[in-house]
């Protein structure tokens, strides 16, 4: 075998993977056996908000499998906290945009899950008028 059977090209782009699997490590080769399809239906079946993060999860990733241990491991967290709170979770961490694994588990953890998700402010109603009594206008201090 040459040196060249056992590279690959250089990938100069910033934030890209070329993976071969053959070079895998065994980490990303331990989630064998598991595809999008099969973590998808999974996903399905604890709700809805749990499959469009899922989804959301897999879809950027090239090559997928180095998604797969992240959703894995966010649809594990239904075994310790159940569906419904993970599902609860999912919503919460859509609505927010804190998709990642440390999110959805701090977010039960802390039981952010039971409680009510506010909308957030609107600044049109938080903000003070632009006229009152406070206000001494640019000349003041010269």
């Amino acid at each position: 075998m040459s040196a060249s059977d056992t590279s690959q090209a250089r990938n100069d782009s910033r934030g890209r993977h070329s993976t071969v699997e053959a070079h895998m490590s065994p980490a990303p080769l331990a989630v064998q056996g598991w595809d999008a399809p099969r973590l998808l239906d999974w996903a399905t079946r604890i709700g809805p908000p749990a499959r469009a993060l899922i989804n959301g999860l897999l879809h950027p990733r090239r090559p997928p499998q180095q998604s797969y241990r992240r959703c894995l491991g966010i649809l594990r967290l239904g075994k310790s906290y159940g569906d419904d709170r993970l599902e609860a979770a999912c919503e919460r961490a859509l609505a927010i945009g804190a998709t990642s694994y440390s999110s959805l588990k701090s977010i039960l953890k802390n039981g952010l899950d039971t409680q009510r998700l506010t909308p957030p402010c609107d600044p049109a109603q938080t903000s003070l008028p632009r006229e009152h009594a406070n206000v001494r206008g640019a000349t003041y201090d010269h």
